[in-house]
């Protein structure tokens, strides 16, 4: 009988112990994916910080390291300027990378560091109780904002791929979502051309998903789907914001 379909080698066989409608296992997939389609699990090294994407390292069937809040960049250029024949990416989630870990992504893709950064943007603190993070949007109610983000007050959501994409150095950033299968098969494309370009030691590569997170929306998987693609595509539009490697595409 003919396989169609299984359990990617680069993942453990651990069951994700993600909450329900969570879509940190589909990132991990695509990603498990990638790797095994380049050939690249004994050649893969992933840095996860503090945060639901912590436990990435038990997940993934490759070595894995773990850094301080915000730390994921630094520790990822460490790793592969100590190992170049190795190849590395980040796993960071909003309340990491746009927060406390704001300056590591802006130093590290500014110096065109040759590794991947996959950023999962559900808009929230999902693992410390549902905070506001830099990525909420205005008027969203979280347990530090009940009365709604107050943009007058704390300012407007932070928009990675807009920023990253002011810089010369990047040399792939594109935004996906994580919101329908044709949205995952679309991501799934921009994985795996951020991981052929990681291979290839082309640069510095960046993909977000638009992510859920029901638990801490209060929502159910199906109407936190709903919200995102409402309210969450306005400010984070789906779209490829550069690729050096086809023509143009600077």
């Amino acid at each position: 009988m003919q396989v169609i379909a299984q359990r990617p080698k680069s993942l453990t066989d651990l069951n994700f112990t993600y909450c329900p409608g969570c879509t940190h296992g589909i990132s991990h997939r695509l990603i498990a994916e990638a790797v095994d389609e380049l050939g690249m699990r004994n050649i893969m090294m992933g840095v996860a910080p503090v945060g639901c994407s912590v436990f990435a390292y038990k997940f993934f069937n490759f070595d894995m390291a773990e850094a301080a809040h915000g730390r994921a960049p630094a520790v990822a250029t460490g790793m592969k300027r100590a190992r170049p024949n190795m190849h590395v990416f980040t796993y960071q989630g909003d309340g990491d990378l746009a927060a406390i870990g704001t300056s590591e992504i802006i130093h590290a893709a500014n110096r065109g560091e040759k590794i991947s950064v996959f950023f999962v943007n559900n808009a929230i603190y999902g693992m410390t109780g549902g905070q506001m993070a830099p990525t909420t949007l205005p008027g969203m109610k979280t347990s530090t904002s009940p009365y709604g983000r107050d943009e007058k007050d704390i300012g407007y959501p932070i928009t990675a791929c807009e920023l990253l994409n002011t810089l010369r150095a990047p040399y792939y950033i594109e935004r996906v979502s994580l919101l329908s299968p044709q949205d995952i098969l679309k991501a799934k494309k921009a994985v795996l051309k951020a991981m052929t370009y990681n291979k290839e030691n082309r640069g510095f590569t960046f993909v977000e998903f638009v992510s859920t997170c029901p638990t801490n929306w209060g929502m159910t998987p199906l109407d936190a789907q709903k919200w995102a693609k409402e309210n969450m595509y306005p400010f984070f539009p789906v779209k490829l914001f550069r690729d050096k490697g086809v023509e143009g595409g600077e």
